[in-house]
């Protein structure tokens, strides 16, 4: 008897671990099974190490990519380099993270039915990008270096996001032969993995951890008399202001008021806000995750903290992280999370739709008002409107120091206050000269397509 019982425990046994062992098993298809079929080099979703089936088109249904045997790229050859960056290119030098990670989708894959789109014609992804849009800034941009980029504010869409220098996919030049430099940094998506040292731009940042830290900051007024003595340093404006008030300081880009503000924050209070607001933040989306940017003010000298506060010093913004602050500006404190991937398809099964939620509060509506008008008031009071025909701008250019004998980066960024066009923009020119005078000039055509296109929407 006591044998039988024996048995019959070992029995027991050996059915629990054989339970467990499938139910591992199990567990790990569902959870793992994608990873398995879906891994880059997989032969049932790959050629070439690039995704094998499907096709990518903009937000209006122009195709971009046809993936489903060779890469064919779009017709239009100046579209094809505008959007090289986020479709990646033949060689594989730059990659296309947003339609790795969404191989499943794209390619039709589920634990039960398997990669059920393979061989046939596979799924659309479709991307917030517009093509017109691309095209146009892409222009604009003509043979500057940087990144122009638009989204909105509201829903995350980006709607354009262009980077030179770039090259067409279908004609490949001699980059790592070329020695004029024209395509230095090529290989390089600038408004998600660039990190620039910000200038005047940052003013918002300092401006708006004044408005929540300092209580009478609107009432103080500040002289200007062109240098600010720090000692072994000074702080420099390109004139004497004479005395401002705290929004003619950041109307007229005023450095040296500027840096009265910073002494009263100190630099751990401005850092404090700088990560409040999420600046320095890595932005992930579509399995995109940006560069960090940088700040170095806590525990520095106070003409560092000065220049912090300017957006210089150490400095360094991601364009798309910045863009997404500015942007929680005009959306009343609350940031909207960037996309480019809109939704995907699969015959007629929708396997990925975008649902953007509500962002976080970075500060005070109140706050977030505040700034709203003095950006409206610079461009109205101070750079025109008529350097907008049309549009309701409100914006901040930058004028960035990179360092001794170099051409100073040019930044301009903002958003539109029109109800109908919630969109915010950036502009990064690297050895553009004065922010205002280079950056404009690109971004006008560009938003005046915006315009069309949602007017005629």
């Amino acid at each position: 008897m006591n044998k039988l019982m024996g048995r019959a425990k070992l029995l027991i046994v050996l059915v629990l671990i054989l339970a467990l062992g499938l139910s591992f098993f199990v567990g790990e298809y569902f959870l793992r099974s994608g990873q398995w079929i879906l891994f880059p080099g997989s032969p049932h979703v790959y050629n070439a190490g690039n995704l094998g089936c499907g096709v990518v088109a903009d937000r209006d249904g122009v195709l971009l990519l046809d993936i489903r045997e060779q890469r064919q790229y779009a017709q239009n050859q100046l579209l094809r380099s505008s959007v090289m960056h986020w479709l990646g290119d033949r060689q594989g030098n730059i990659s296309a993270p947003a339609l790795s990670h969404y191989a499943p989708q794209i390619a039709g894959f589920d634990p039960v039915s398997g990669v059920y789109a393979y061989g046939g014609t596979g799924g659309e992804a479709k991307l917030t990008l517009s093509a017109q849009l691309q095209i146009a800034a892409l222009e604009a941009m003509g043979e500057y270096k940087g990144t122009l980029a638009i989204y909105n504010y509201q829903t995350g869409e980006i709607l354009c996001a262009v980077t030179t220098p770039t090259y067409d996919p279908d004609n490949m030049p001699d980059i790592l032969g070329d020695t004029t430099g024209a395509y230095s940094g090529a290989f390089v998506n600038r408004f998600t993995q660039s990190a620039y040292t910000p200038g005047s731009i940052f003013k918002i940042v300092t401006a708006a951890a004044a408005l929540e830290h300092i209580p009478d900051i609107q009432e103080q007024t500040f002289t200007c008399s062109g240098v600010l003595d720090y000692g072994n340093e000074d702080v420099t404006c390109e004139q004497a202001h004479g005395t401002l008030t705290f929004r003619q300081a950041f109307s007229r880009s005023c450095n040296c008021a500027f840096a009265q503000i910073a002494d009263q924050l100190g630099g751990k209070v401005l850092e404090d806000y700088v990560q409040k607001f999420g600046v320095l933040n890595s932005v992930s989306f579509d399995g995109i995750t940006t560069a960090a940017g940088k700040i170095q003010a806590a525990g520095q000298a106070p003409v560092s903290i000065a220049w912090s506060a300017i957006g210089q010093h150490m400095d360094l913004v991601n364009p798309c992280a910045y863009l997404r602050f500015v942007g929680a500006i005009a959306n009343g404190g609350v940031t909207a999370d960037p996309h480019i991937v809109s939704s995907i398809e699969v015959g007629l099964k929708q396997t990925y739709e975008a649902r953007p939620g509500r962002g976080e509060r970075i500060m005070a509506e109140q706050t977030a008002q505040i700034l709203q008008d003095m950006l409206r008031c610079t461009v109205r009071d101070y750079y025109g409107d008529d350097s907008f025909p049309g549009l309701t701008v409100c914006a901040k250019s930058g004028t960035a120091e990179v360092g001794t004998g170099k051409k100073p980066n040019a930044m301009f960024t903002g958003f539109l206050a029109d109800a109908e066009m919630p969109l915010a923009f950036i502009v990064c020119i690297e050895d553009g000269g004065y922010g205002r005078q280079t950056c404009v000039p690109v971004l006008l055509p560009v938003l005046q397509t915006c315009k069309q296109i949602l007017s005629a929407s």
